[in-house]
């Protein structure tokens, strides 16, 4: 098989061995288990087997299911969106600033909306950071503001007046209904809608959250799982300095 051609394997190479996870509205039993493959047969799992099936209540379930597929991808054909600029390390974000700022850029950060969850953004904005990478606080030339939890959008777009930002960033983690993806589109219609748009940086990150969909939101990045502060500096001042934002004449 082609190498620009692959598909899942579980014990040997190209078996297409795949394992999924749901919950059904049917009570656990032997009913349950033959909805759960029937289920996966019209997903195009053949000789589907429920490996495990639990009682979520008296009305509701969950099963893994163990099967084959026999679709392939074409690593070719598929588009990735991806931040434009590298990473650098804290040292190194420090020292550009340094080199390219004529004075320290400002930024603001929130969970926005009813999301009250703050590790994202405390991770990325607190001084002591996570997993051993120090939060933006810590950084020289960078003013952090961190608002913390179910900050209303207004008030996040206020404050970053007020506090003159040039960066702001907006931490979701609550997807319910894709209740993230509704509170992220209000928040870039209220920047147009008071034309300041262009005056920000705005970056979006959480669990759920990818660059290809905040670039489809209208935000000018997306960072998911396993990103540090010194992603989000990277691609913020890297991205200032592009667009003139206080550059050192």
């Amino acid at each position: 098989m082609s190498k620009n051609i692959i598909r899942p394997y579980g014990d040997t190479e190209n078996d297409g061995k795949v394992q999924m996870s749901f919950s059904l509205p049917i009570p656990q039993g032997p009913l349950g288990d033959e909805a759960a493959k029937a289920l996966a047969i019209k997903m195009g799992i053949y000789d589907p087997q429920v490996v495990s099936s639990v009682a979520l209540s008296d009305e509701f379930s969950f099963y893994i299911v163990y099967g084959t597929t026999s679709h392939l991808v074409e690593i070719d054909s598929l588009k990735v969106e991806s931040q434009e600029h590298g990473s650098m390390s804290k040292d190194e974000v420090e020292a550009y600033i340094e080199t390219h700022f004529c004075e320290p850029l400002v930024f603001v950060g929130a969970s926005t909306g009813t999301d009250a969850h703050t590790v994202g953004i405390d991770a990325i904005m607190n001084m002591k950071g996570y997993a051993g990478h120090y939060g933006l606080e810590r950084y020289k030339g960078i003013k952090a503001f961190n608002l913390g939890g179910s900050v209303d959008n207004e008030v996040l777009l206020e404050k970053a007046k007020e506090l003159k930002a040039d960066v702001i960033l907006i931490s979701q983690t609550v997807t319910q209904k894709d209740v993230h993806v509704q509170n992220l589109t209000k928040f870039i219609e209220l920047l147009e809608a008071e034309n300041l748009r262009d005056q920000f940086i705005v970056i979006i990150g959480g669990a759920r959250i990818n660059h290809g969909l905040a670039k489809e939101l209208g935000y000018d990045a997306g960072f998911g799982p396993k990103k540090y502060a010194f992603d989000v500096a990277s691609f913020a001042v890297q991205s200032l300095y592009q667009k003139g934002y206080k550059v050192k004449l």
